[in-house]
């Protein structure tokens, strides 16, 4: 009788399991799974029809099911359509690689078939599946993010630690509406006030107690009285070990979610690495990439697409140039010194977009500074001529820093470089910047530019020097397209 009953405890608690996960990822709108499932069917099924009929190849319709079907497969392999990931990214990256998985698959299968068709005419037939559902992506990330700043869609958690830790996490999350996690209410554990104000209940005694099964009451009862839909536990020394343990047994028994906040911030998940020591878990935080293939690819990006650069757009630049020269008396290139990689002084280039002498008008504006760090930042800029006005708003006049690119001096992707006396002022915190060389875009220039305050530069510009990859700077080339054609924080 009794193995009877724990047989229908545990299935009622897998049945809770399930419910709960389902209520905390059901949130999103019912019409992101169907609208991407249909785009990567149709995406794939129809070019793939009409390409192979206008090209009288036989086999039109079969292929266009089979292509359809493919892709739709390798989304499904790749959790495209998990409740967990759909929605949550809209990089160019991850779905160009499924695609190219796609043209794996099928080129096997066209090889065990013994189908004798065109290269060319199947990659062109392919393309429309790659556009449409990036497009897709882009949409229901953008209507994702749009939902969740009205507060809706996102994930209730309940968090668990000592106030001062939790109150760091919980600001944390507060701070940012890029993710979906709203704390609903916390569990002290032991004494101390909460200064962020969150909604709390009984408190976790602040030793071991001696019930094994009390901080577990505790906390779940806490988990229904708020409505959360998972536990953030923060540890410390009087939550970690096996009072952690026996917490969380009471939690999966119940059918909730339990997350660990290790206490790192801005540390990108591709670096972090689980292991295990005598039972312990541990957390491995690999170094930043500054060796190896990596950045030579990024040395070759580089040098070889400032070249390409240069040699496409000298007509542009030459138009450019005509431009400034004629618009206002003084040389068509501003040549100004900037701080590079670990604090190495050169000159950069670019249009000239301001009237000779501007430098000497800055101490007289220095009022009108509308930005709140180092950088001095005016909207309406009365030094800034007609075309330069022009020029910034769509970025031509940093074109001329190609030679900078192809000197070495720059790279097409890292941080904004700082004028001299910025650096002056730098704490170490915000000298650990040029720990790599700046970027004539990076993730300031597609996350608002000028629009965004001097600690979010900051921020930004170290999770790019901390977490660079060679794809990191694939997607931030291909980001920064849309961020010039928006021009949204530029003057």
């Amino acid at each position: 009788m009794w193995d009877v009953q724990a047989t229908e405890s545990d299935r009622s608690r897998k049945g809770r399991s399930r419910v709960r996960s389902s209520l905390w990822m059901g949130r999103k709108s019912r019409w992101y799974l169907p609208a991407s499932l249909i785009t990567d069917l149709v995406g794939a099924g129809v070019p793939v029809t009409l390409v192979f009929f206008a090209a009288h190849q036989p086999w039109a319709v079969p292929s266009g099911i089979v292509a359809g079907l493919a892709w739709a497969g390798v989304q499904l392999f790749r959790s495209r359509y998990a409740a967990r990931t759909i929605g949550e990214s809209r990089g160019t990256l991850p779905v160009l690689h499924d695609w190219c998985i796609l043209l794996g698959v099928l080129a096997v299968g066209h090889t065990a078939a013994g189908v004798r068709l065109s290269a060319p005419l199947c990659l062109a037939a392919l393309v429309p599946a790659l556009v449409l559902t990036l497009t897709c992506r882009k949409v229901v990330h953008r209507h994702l993010a749009a939902v969740r700043r009205s507060a809706q869609a996102v994930i209730k958690v309940l968090a668990v630690g000592e106030p001062t830790a939790v109150d760091g996490v919980t600001e944390h999350l507060a701070a940012r509406t890029d993710h979906p996690y709203v704390t609903v209410g916390a569990v002290s554990v032991g004494g101390g006030p909460f200064a962020s104000g969150i909604r709390t209940g009984k408190r976790l005694a602040a030793t071991v107690p001696e019930s094994p099964t009390e901080d577990a009451d505790l906390v779940v009862g806490a988990v229904h009285r708020l409505g959360a839909d998972l536990v953030l536990v923060v540890p410390g020394t009087a939550l970690s070990g096996e009072r952690l343990r026996r917490l969380s047994w009471g939690l999966h028994d119940a059918g909730i979610e339990l997350f660990v906040a290790p206490g790192l911030m801005e540390v990108s998940v591709k670096r972090l690495e689980t292991g295990s020591a005598g039972g312990m878990s541990l957390l491995r935080v690999a170094p930043p990439v500054r060796e190896g293939m990596q950045p030579v690819l990024k040395e070759v990006l580089d040098r070889s697409a400032a070249l390409l650069g240069l040699l496409v757009l000298a007509p542009v630049l030459l138009v450019i140039a005509a431009a400034v020269k004629l618009s206002s008396p003084g040389p068509v290139l501003y040549l100004h010194q900037r701080i590079g990689q670990a604090g190495r002084p050169f000159v950069m280039w670019k249009f000239r977009t301001m009237q000779v002498g501007a430098n000497g008008q800055k101490a007289a504006l220095a009022q009108e500074n509308e930005h709140d760090g180092l950088m001095f930042k005016m909207r309406r800029d009365p030094r800034v001529t007609r075309v330069g006005h022009w020029l910034r708003r769509t970025s031509l006049d940093e074109l001329p820093q190609l030679v900078n690119v192809l000197k070495g001096d720059m790279s097409l992707v890292g941080p904004r470089p700082p004028l001299a006396d910025e650096v002056a002022h730098y704490t170490p915190v915000e000298w650990r910047r040029l720990a790599v060389r700046p970027g004539m875009t990076g993730l300031w220039q597609i996350s608002g530019r000028s629009d965004l305050s001097w600690d979010e530069t900051v921020q930004l510009d170290l999770s790019y020097v901390d977490n660079w990859s060679f794809t990191s700077d694939v997607d931030v080339m291909a980001r920064t397209f849309r961020a010039v054609i928006d021009g949204r924080g530029a003057y």
